[in-house]
């Protein structure tokens, strides 16, 4: 059994929740307070708005306590805004946010709202026929040489993993295919067996 959680502060924490659950792992954990991170296994960071997340991960002292996490070991896998949230680069910003994974991302990078779309990717490790949800998303436009690339959609880069951290632009919990939940599962699996 693993302990997964869902940094709860805003984004789409129910519908990983759902993914994780679905997975036989128990109850996903809805994190709302830094300590909680201490009990879990691992932990995702949803989509949602990245700066309204960074504002709200400030105000309630989470910085710190996610860096400690990522330190530890703890395989850590982040949605779109959770994407922007690890990048250690943003296109046309000095700022970062949790710098997790050697990538450079563009924000909104396949157009807004109204330009979302749903396609079929070949997920490397995962499924050929996986689908994949783009709503805002942000695009891996660089990596760096310990990333891994995982999918990409027109030669374009949308997921990436590096040692315990996993990272895509689109919405796989917004789908009913639970397989890229499944390889992040059997990630925090692996890692928590290496632990022990």
């Amino acid at each position: 059994m693993v302990n997964i959680g869902v940094l709860a502060l805003q984004g789409a924490v129910h519908e990983h929740a759902r993914m994780i659950e679905s997975e036989g792992t128990g109850k996903a954990v809805l994190v709302k307070r830094p300590e909680q991170l201490r009990d879990l296994d691992g932990l995702i960071l949803p989509g949602g708005e990245s700066t309204t997340m960074r504002r709200l991960m400030d105000r309630y002292d989470f910085m710190d306590a996610l860096r400690s996490f990522a330190a530890s070991g703890k395989p850590v896998f982040g949605t779109c805004a959770g994407l922007i949230l690890m990048a250690n680069a943003i296109e046309g910003e000095e700022k970062t946010h949790l710098s997790f994974m050697d990538v450079t991302v563009e924000r909104n990078a396949f157009g807004r709202q109204k330009e979302s779309f749903e396609t079929v990717l070949n997920a490397k490790g995962i499924a050929n026929d996986l689908l994949a949800v783009f709503i805002r998303a942000p695009l891996i436009k660089k990596v760096g040489t310990d990333v891994e690339v995982i999918a990409y959609h027109q030669d374009e880069i949308v997921a990436a993993k590096q040692g315990q951290f996993l990272a895509c632009s689109f919405h796989p919990e917004l789908t009913d295919d639970p397989r890229f939940h499944h390889y992040f599962v059997e990630m925090v699996k692996n890692n928590k067996k290496a632990v022990v």
